[in-house]
């Protein structure tokens, strides 16, 4: 696993998450403030990024306009990928 900055259109984020506008808002104010504190989750698989936690952080800093936003990073195979849309 790594920690890296990785370009917030790059991540593909394919499960629909409903965020709560109240916590994203505050992690805007947060993030504005004194940076993201916690990572986003991501997993690479064949070069691709794919986000299924981090959600509400993710969404304060598109918001945002950030282009890139801090990752930890772990790389899987196609079939763990499979496990997570399933």
């Amino acid at each position: 696993m790594r920690i890296q900055d990785i370009p917030i259109q790059a991540i593909r984020r394919p499960l629909f998450r409903q965020n709560d506008q109240t916590k994203v808002a505050a992690l805007m104010e947060s993030i504005q403030q004194i940076g993201l504190q916690e990572p986003i989750d991501v997993l690479e698989v064949d070069g691709q990024y794919y986000g299924f936690s981090g959600c509400h952080r993710y969404e304060a800093c598109t918001k945002l306009g950030h282009e890139t936003i801090r990752c930890r990073v772990r790389r899987a195979p196609r079939s763990v990928l499979k496990m997570h849309l399933a």
